[in-house]
């Protein structure tokens, strides 16, 4: 079975909960991304990484993720 046929599955708190924990991985790639932004104080160095909003992605996609771990936690809970 193919992964998208597994995920549509899925009952609806586990797909928050998977597309949740997607949320957090993306946030902590944003958090290293910032982090590895900061150290760069050179203008020349600095164009190597780019200007993105990291911190603002980070915010943003850890605050979705964690409502949506939130919401489904306690069925997810349920069902173990």
């Amino acid at each position: 079975m193919d992964p998208i046929t597994r995920f549509a599955l899925l009952s609806d708190a586990a797909q928050l909960a998977l597309a949740g924990g997607l949320f957090w991985l993306f946030a902590g790639f944003a958090a290293y991304m910032e982090r590895r932004r900061m150290k760069r104080r050179d203008l020349v160095r600095l164009e190597q990484v780019g200007w993105v909003p990291w911190l603002g992605l980070f915010i943003g996609a850890a605050i979705i993720g964690g409502g949506m771990l939130a919401v489904s936690l306690p069925v997810v809970l349920g069902n173990l």
